[in-house]
């Protein structure tokens, strides 16, 4: 049944949802999606109504190489955006930023969207520009996407977490910014588990364990980040879940990103990556019961990418089906408390903790 009739999968009642990362907004101000009516989104307004998601961090992705001296210009036209999708939601949807509000959107107040940024190119190699972004805010912050002036990453040369990084780490613990180490070099996640003195996430990454790709995280770093307190978001992203799918594709996506590469080669090449059959929804549920069984039921979330990926598991079309999760992993022998904490519990107590 819908959420709407209250019940949900087999007559459970009905979950809400907080999901940890999206790439949504680029297609908002790029390409001239919909957000309120619908369209060709992963993420739309009604199909997050139709879900029961609560709680939305919306990414704001800015890369250096793409945005060279107008990375900041590009990170507030981002911030701008999310705005405006929450002010057209005609008050169903508010920006947040403290806990309270937050809470507030699982006791029937508006949708909490949250804004995020992936990568801190737009703050220019500057700790201090963190405060600017604050201002306008900015509540959950991922220190790179690709190697940078503060950190190295998974699919760089696994530098550690530099000066200005740990510079960084504090001032984001000061104002209470969301430290998110999702993209960040094993380096570099080993060094904001020795400074950092509150809890941070990984708002969208797997299980190293199930599915070897450098994005997920180890059981050692999953216990890790579970001793600190945080929570890890499970990513839809194929190549993130199944080892089959990601020993198939991962050559085909390395591949397309080496410089000089001709648009017929690039397109072959992405032709060759679609025609992998999407895996099994049933590895969403490997990975949480995995996590679960490594770092405990209070590690783990929802931090599904979409937008941000060119497909999901077989019967994830868009974030409406999310209600699909509860009764996956009801088949998978969670409990109900651990059903909930997994939709929405721990990403909520993770973030009014560090919100305030």
């Amino acid at each position: 049944m819908s959420m709407e009739n209250g019940t949900q999968g087999g007559g459970a009642h009905a979950v809400p949802f907080f999901d940890a990362h999206c790439d949504t907004v680029i297609k908002v101000l790029d390409d001239g999606l919909d957000f309120v009516q619908g369209g060709d989104a992963h993420i739309t307004f009604p199909a997050m109504k139709q879900a029961g998601v609560k709680a939305q961090i919306f990414a704001c992705f800015v890369l250096s190489e793409q945005y060279p001296g107008e990375e900041g210009q590009r990170c507030d036209e981002l911030i701008r955006t999310i705005e405006s999708m929450a002010q057209r939601a005609g008050g169903e949807m508010r920006v947040v930023s403290t806990g309270g509000q937050l809470e507030a959107a699982f006791a029937g107040g508006p949708i909490a969207a949250i804004i995020g940024i992936e990568g801190a190119d737009p703050l220019e190699g500057k700790a201090e520009r963190l405060r600017h972004f604050f201002d306008l805010g900015v509540r959950d912050l991922i220190f790179a996407w690709k190697d940078n002036p503060f950190s190295g990453t998974a699919f760089g040369d696994n530098t550690p977490l530099t000066r200005e990084g740990e510079r960084l780490l504090g001032i984001a613990e000061e104002l209470g910014v969301m430290v998110d180490v999702s993209h960040l070099s094993d380096r570099a996640f080993d060094d904001i588990c020795r400074m950092a003195t509150r809890p941070f996430i990984a708002s969208h990454s797997n299980c190293r364990e199930l599915c070897p790709n450098l994005r997920n995280l180890t059981d050692e770093m999953i216990r890790r980040l579970a001793e600190h307190g945080g929570v890890m978001g499970m990513n839809l992203a194929p190549s993130f879940l199944d080892p089959e799918y990601n020993r198939r594709v991962s050559p085909l996506s390395k591949a397309l990103r080496q410089p000089d590469m001709t648009e017929a080669e690039q397109q072959r090449l992405r032709s060759e990556a679609d025609a992998v059959s999407r895996p099994s929804l049933d590895w969403v549920a490997r990975h949480v019961v995995h996590a679960i069984d490594v770092g405990g039921e209070d590690c783990i979330g929802l931090g599904g990418d979409l937008d941000g990926i060119t497909k999901a598991p077989e019967k994830i079309d868009s974030v409406a089906d999310y209600r699909r999760l509860v009764p996956l992993f009801q088949d998978a022998g969670l409990t109900e408390q651990q059903i909930e904490k997994v939709c929405y519990r721990n990403f909520l107590r993770v973030f009014k903790e560090t919100l305030g």
